[in-house]
């Protein structure tokens, strides 16, 4: 089975509600995004209208992969984006902040690709008994993608006091499956750590302009420099491993409530799930009622099975509650203890007839639609669905992946965002440095015999006369020109003053299309 093979595989639909203000400081827009991440989106109109860090909040975080709608409010600003990726339309003012109180559940929409006769066959037995039983109200991969680029968990650091190494994972480990800017960047102060003067020949090192200007000023203050780094992102490094932990707890909690033939596992990018099959009504009325809690420091526990569950996970990784604190920046860095559901149970689960798939020549697709409540993950759902047929996949896989397009029945290219183990279309080759700044001078790669052959001199033919040396420089640099073609690419810094200077004009055109009330004073 295969999800997200195209962003309109995996759509996302917030319910909201805010109170409007006419007077309200805090304009609020329905974001409709699809192959960007919510921080990534917030950066871009952030980038695009000059906005200070922290002026965007939205309700939650939507999957990168996929098609998505949701509230986002701009403090203080007004603004306009109608990119074929991201697109804002404005729905009124309020005078607060956008928070997770303003999101009342989410629908999905999910195209699930590549199955067969056999695949396809209980998936009405595992809806009936998703219905029945729920779904176990783990964190799912995407949560843990720190893990899948190799940083591992920051949080780890931070609780260790060890500043600086939460920072070289965070702004100096490039990933393998990273193919954007960024793993250029992270590349580049892998090699460059401690020469903060050093300059970046990529524009994708602007979001970390701030901690970078920190350790200018102040080389070995590391806590000062982690601190410059966006709230939500800092929020972020504790979550995911405060998430980790409440994995871990709950699956012993259900290895110690259920027998071990109702429950089987499931692999993710953090490790192993255990999902139940199964329970008594006693057990199932428990679990239908039970939360458990995001550990911190004043975490209190009262039932003696969950206590075991913790005790066990916090043994695990040789940690106490009371550890669960960063010494340096209190106020800032802190585990924040709350109680989630251990279940979650899909509102108007739906699953659509079968249908041939176009993307997977002799394979099946189905359609499945349900409401989720918010902070709970849609992938889980479908994974439980199809527990029989889906297997997580390597990095090894992600990689072949990337080496063909996929074609539907018709032979067109589609535009896959993430089809693990189905075919796509290999990225551009990215040039050195050195071929950047002399890209004019390369000629235009070609594959014919009779280029390769041009390349390549035939050592059996008689060496050419040697020109005397008064014409020797002129004789290279015409054989220079002759290579050179016409119209030769723009180099790096040509590239960087095109994007400005299209970023400049977008500004000015989208402050001209404003009406009067609305442009800025």
């Amino acid at each position: 089975m295969r999800i997200k093979q195209r962003p309109e595989d995996f759509s996302v639909k917030e319910s909201y509600r805010f109170d409007e203000v006419a007077s309200g400081r805090f304009r609020v827009y329905l974001m409709d995004k699809q192959k960007l991440s919510t921080f990534d989106a917030a950066d871009r109109i952030r980038d695009a209208f000059g906005l200070k860090p922290g002026s965007i909040s939205y309700c939650g975080l939507k999957d990168k992969q996929g098609r998505t709608e949701q509230l986002i409010a701009v403090d203080g600003a007004d603004v306009d984006m109608q990119d074929p990726d991201l697109r804002l339309k404005y729905l009124g003012r309020a005078d607060k902040p956008l928070s997770a109180a303003n999101i009342t559940s989410n629908r999905f929409a999910v195209t699930v690709r590549m199955l067969t006769d056999a695949t396809v066959g209980p998936l009405n037995v595992a809806a009936a008994e998703v219905n029945r039983l729920g779904v176990v109200n783990y964190f799912d991969s995407q949560r843990f993608g720190s893990l899948k680029h190799g940083q591992g968990f920051i949080a780890k650091d931070l609780i260790r006091g060890d500043f600086e190494a939460a920072l070289r994972n965070y702004l100096a480990r490039p990933s393998e499956l990273d193919r954007t800017e960024d793993a250029k960047v992270k590349n580049f102060w892998k090699e460059n750590w401690g020469r903060w003067d050093a300059r970046v020949p990529f524009e994708g090192s602007r979001k970390y302009h701030r901690i970078l200007k920190s350790l200018r000023e102040h080389p070995d203050d590391y806590v000062r420099a982690f601190l410059q780094m966006d709230a939500d992102y800092r929020a972020m490094q504790l979550f995911t491993y405060q998430s980790y932990l409440w994995n871990e707890g709950v699956r012993r909690y259900l290895q110690l409530l259920l027998p071990r033939e109702h429950l089987f596992p499931m692999k993710y990018q953090a490790g192993t799930l255990l999902f139940h099959k199964d329970a008594d009504p006693e057990v199932l009325r428990v679990l239908r009622d039970a939360t458990f809690p995001l550990l911190g420091p004043d975490t209190r526990i009262t039932d003696p099975k969950i206590q075991e569950a913790v005790d066990w996970v916090l043994g695990k990784e040789k940690l106490s509650l009371e550890q669960l604190r960063i010494e340096e920046a209190p106020r800032l860095l802190f585990f924040k203890s709350e109680e989630r559901p251990l279940l979650v149970f899909p509102h108007k689960l739906v699953v659509g007839r079968t249908q041939k798939d176009e993307l997977n020549r002799g394979n099946l697709k189905v359609n499945i639609a349900f409401t989720l409540p918010p902070g709970a993950y849609a992938t889980l759902v479908v994974k439980r669905l199809f527990h029989f047929e889906y297997k997580e996949d390597s990095a090894q896989q992600i990689r072949e992946s990337w080496r063909a397009p996929v074609e539907d029945r018709d032979g067109q290219t589609a535009d896959t965002a993430y089809a693990p183990r189905g075919p796509r279309k290999a990225p551009a080759a990215t040039p050195p440095l050195q071929a950047l700044q002399g890209s004019s001078r390369r000629a235009p790669p070609s594959d014919s015999a009779s280029a390769r052959s041009a390349r390549t001199p035939d050592r059996r033919a008689p060496a050419a006369e040697t020109p005397p040396p008064e014409q020797r420089g002129r004789t290279r640099e015409a054989a220079l020109a002759e290579t050179r073609p016409s119209d030769p690419s723009p180099g790096f810094l040509e590239r960087q003053r095109a994007k400005k200077q299209a970023k400049q004009q977008a500004r000015q055109e989208n402050e001209a299309k404003r009406p009067e009330s609305r442009k800025k004073k």
